[in-house]
């Protein structure tokens, strides 16, 4: 596939990008969440980057191509916390990104682009929406102060903003990683 283009002018969450991912090639959701699923992820909370990279580093049947993006992937997640909170890289703690869904979700991301080998990805600028969240820090407005924090590395924000979180930290690191250009 020469150029995967995703549409996140309505929507970009972790699961969101599943579906769009895998929209490329009828037939593969099934496939790559089966094997997300049987890779091994712990149905466990990740407090630390540490924690993340020593189950990347577990998974079963992952080639090092989709480990590599997943490290990067969480070592963004990383640094935006560590910013956020005025911490260390390897001080910062993961919350609701450090679930097992949620590295199981980035893993699916990262095998359907794999399975797919795009020479290169575009996006629409990304509806990151308005409003408040309740997360574990309580109700914060949207986007999340670490979701603000990876969008400001230069990722192209939708001018209109929809209701709801639209951009999850999770989201906004896997955008950021394999997107290299956007445009409607």
């Amino acid at each position: 596939m020469e150029t995967m283009h995703w549409d996140l002018s309505v929507w970009a969450t972790r699961d969101f990008l599943i579906d769009e991912v895998c929209s490329f090639a009828d037939g593969i959701q099934d496939g790559i969440c089966e094997r997300a699923a049987q890779a091994g992820v712990p149905d466990e909370h990740h407090h630390h980057l540490s924690d993340v990279l020593a189950t990347i580093d577990g998974l079963q049947g992952v080639s090092e191509a989709v480990r590599e993006h997943m490290r990067a992937i969480y070592q963004v997640l990383a640094e935006a916390e560590a910013q956020v909170h005025g911490c260390a890289v390897d001080q910062t703690h993961f919350h609701e990104v450090g679930n097992g869904s949620h590295i199981e979700s980035v893993l699916a991301i990262c095998l359907a682009v794999e399975e797919l080998n795009p020479a290169r990805i575009t996006a629409t600028p990304v509806q990151v929406g308005c409003g408040t969240i309740e997360c574990a820090h309580g109700v914060l407005d949207i986007p999340a102060p670490a979701t603000q924090a990876i969008l400001e590395r230069g990722v192209s924000v939708a001018q209109r903003r929809l209701e709801g979180e639209r951009c999850t930290p999770t989201s906004a690191a896997v955008i950021y990683h394999f997107v290299n250009e956007y445009f409607d």
